[in-house]
C-alpha cells in the first residue's frame, strides 16, 4: 500500500513539474507604443506599462517608437525609468527617434531600427524650433552622454592587448546635441548629428535592422515561442497627461488667480470662486495622483490664499500677511511640480526646478496681466461692456428736466398740503404749493422747477 502511494505521489509531482514547464515555455513580451510627441502622456504610458510588465513577470519589454521628440522633462523621467527597470527594455525605431526620442532610445538595452529610420537631432529647442542658450544644451549634453555611458563597455582583445570600448560612444551621443562636437570620420563641426539606420549600425547605435517588432523578438532577442501583451492606455491616462501639460498648468494658474481676484471684487460665492476652485482641483489632482504633489504642498497653497484674503478684507494695508501669502501660493504651486520628498531636493535637477518655476511665474504673470486688462474693460467697452453696471456718473441725470413747464397753468389734481399732484396739459406731475394749502381742482400756475418737482401758486 505504501509503495502504491509513493508511486502515485511521484506521478503527481512529475505531472505538476511537466505542466509548470509547459506553462513557462511561452515567454511574455510586453510592448509599449511610443508613437506621439514625448510629453506627460507618453511618460504615463511608459510608467504604467513598466509597472504592469513587472506584475505580469514579463521576460522583456519592447518599445515601438516613432516620434519627433517633445518635452525634455518627460524624456528625462522616461530614460531614468528605463535605465533602472529590472526587466530589460528594448526599442524598435519604426521611423523616427528624434530629439527626446533619441535620448529614450539610447537608454534602452538594445536598439533596433527599420530601414530608412533615423536617430539623433537632440538639440534643446523652444516652441518655435530655435535652439535654447548653452546652459540648457550643456545639461542635455551631460544627460545624453551619461545615458550612453550607462550601457557600459565591451572588453576586446587586440594583438594580445585588452581594450575597453564603449558599447555606445558618448561622444557620438553628445554630437547629437551640440554642433560643435567633432567625431572623426563621422561628422564635422557645425552640424548636429542624425544617424540613418545603416550609420547607426556601423557606429554602435543600432543592434540590428528589422522590419517589424516580431522580427526583433524572434531574430535578435531570441524568443521563439512567445506571446505579446501590449499596453492599452485608458481614457484616464490621456486626461491625466493632458492636465499635466505645462501649457495647461499655466492656464489653470491663470484661472486660479483670475477667479480669486474677481471674487474679491464681488460679494458672495459666485462663478469666479467656482472657476478658481475647479482650476485648483484640476491643477493639483493629477500631480497628487502621480505622487508629485504632497498634502503639505497643497496645504501651503490653501494657507497662502487665506493669508492673502485676510490681508485684503481684515488687515489694513499690505504687510506680512499679504507677502507671506504670495510666497506660500507660489511655493505650493511650484513644489507640487517637483519630485521632492518634503524638503529633500536631491533627486530634483536644476532644469526641473527652473521649468517648474517658469511655468508658475509665467502663469501668475499672465494671470495678473489679464486681471488688470479685464478689470479695465468690464462694464466699459467691447464685448465685456454688459458684464457690469455702468458706474460712470459724469453724464448721468437724477431726473427729467421740466423747466419748460415754468409759466404754464393747470389745476391741482389732489390736495396740496403743500405737496401733491398737479395736472398740466393732461399730464400728472409732482407738485409743491408755495402759496399754502390748495384744494383739489383749484387752478394753479408753475413758477419754478427743482428736484423733480414743479412749484406752483394759486392762479
Amino acid at each position: 500500500m505504501k509503495g502504491l502511494l509513493t508511486i502515485l505521489t511521484a506521478i503527481v509531482i512529475t505531472l505538476a513539474i511537466s505542466f509548470q514547464s509547459e506553462a513557462k515555455e511561452k515567454s511574455l513580451i510586453y510592448t509599449i507604443d511610443i508613437k506621439k510627441e514625448i510629453d506627460n502622456t507618453t511618460w504615463i504610458y511608459l510608467h504604467n506599462g513598466l509597472s504592469e510588465a513587472k506584475q505580469l513577470n514579463a521576460d522583456a519589454i519592447l518599445l515601438h517608437m516613432n516620434t519627433y521628440g517633445g518635452l525634455l522633462e518627460s524624456a528625462d523621467s522616461m530614460r531614468t525609468a528605463i535605465l533602472y527597470s529590472p526587466i530589460p527594455v528594448y526599442v524598435f525605431i519604426d521611423n523616427n527617434a528624434a530629439s527626446a526620442g533619441a535620448l529614450i532610445s539610447i537608454a534602452c538595452k538594445k536598439i533596433y531600427m527599420r530601414k530608412g529610420a533615423n536617430i539623433g537631432a537632440a538639440t534643446v529647442v523652444n516652441q518655435t524650433g530655435a535652439a535654447l542658450p548653452d546652459k540648457y544644451q550643456s545639461y542635455m549634453r551631460s544627460m545624453i552622454r551619461s545615458t550612453a555611458e550607462a550601457q557600459g563597455k565591451d572588453t576586446l582583445i587586440q594583438n594580445g592587448d585588452t581594450i575597453y570600448k564603449w558599447k555606445r560612444d558618448p561622444l557620438i551621443a553628445e554630437a547629437m546635441v551640440d554642433d560643435r562636437v567633432i567625431v572623426p570620420n563621422l561628422i564635422d563641426s557645425g552640424k548636429v548629428l542624425t544617424l540613418t539606420a545603416q550609420e547607426a549600425l556601423k557606429w554602435g547605435y543600432c543592434d540590428g535592422i528589422a522590419e517589424s517588432p516580431e522580427q526583433v523578438i524572434t531574430e535578435y532577442i531570441g524568443y521563439k515561442d512567445y506571446e505579446i501583451k501590449n499596453y492599452e492606455p485608458s481614457w484616464f491616462d490621456n486626461v491625466k497627461g493632458f492636465f499635466m501639460s505645462p501649457v495647461i498648468q499655466g492656464l489653470l494658474i491663470i484661472i486660479i488667480i483670475g477667479g480669486i481676484y474677481f471674487e474679491m471684487q464681488t460679494p458672495g460665492l459666485g462663478f469666479p470662486s467656482a472657476a478658481a476652485i475647479i482650476a485648483a482641483i484640476l491643477y493639483f489632482a493629477p500631480l497628487y495622483m502621480d505622487g508629485l504633489a504632497e498634502n503639505w504642498e497643497i496645504l501651503l497653497f490653501i494657507l497662502g490664499v487665506i493669508l492673502i484674503m485676510l490681508e485684503i478684507f481684515v488687515i489694513p494695508g499690505f504687510g506680512i500677511a499679504g507677502i507671506s501669502g504670495i510666497i506660500l501660493v507660489v511655493g505650493g504651486l511650484t513644489m507640487s511640480l517637483l519630485n521632492n520628498i518634503v524638503f529633500d531636493f536631491q533627486n530634483v535637477s536644476g532644469m526641473d526646478t527652473g521649468r517648474a518655476a517658469l511655468t508658475v511665474l509665467l502663469g501668475l504673470g499672465i494671470g495678473f496681466s489679464l486681471v488688470i486688462g479685464l478689470s479695465n474693460k468690464i462694464g466699459h467697452k467691447g464685448p465685456l461692456k454688459k458684464m457690469a453696471l455702468n458706474a460712470d456718473l459724469e453724464k448721468a441725470v437724477s431726473s427729467p428736466n421740466l423747466t419748460q413747464l415754468i409759466g404754464k397753468e393747470g389745476m391741482a389734481a389732489t390736495v396740496l398740503r403743500p405737496s401733491g399732484k398737479v395736472s398740466i396739459e393732461g399730464e400728472l406731475y409732482d407738485g409743491v404749493s408755495e402759496s399754502g394749502f390748495i384744494e383739489k381742482g383749484t387752478p394753479i400756475k408753475v413758477v419754478r422747477f427743482e428736484n423733480a418737482q414743479v412749484y406752483v401758486i394759486n392762479r
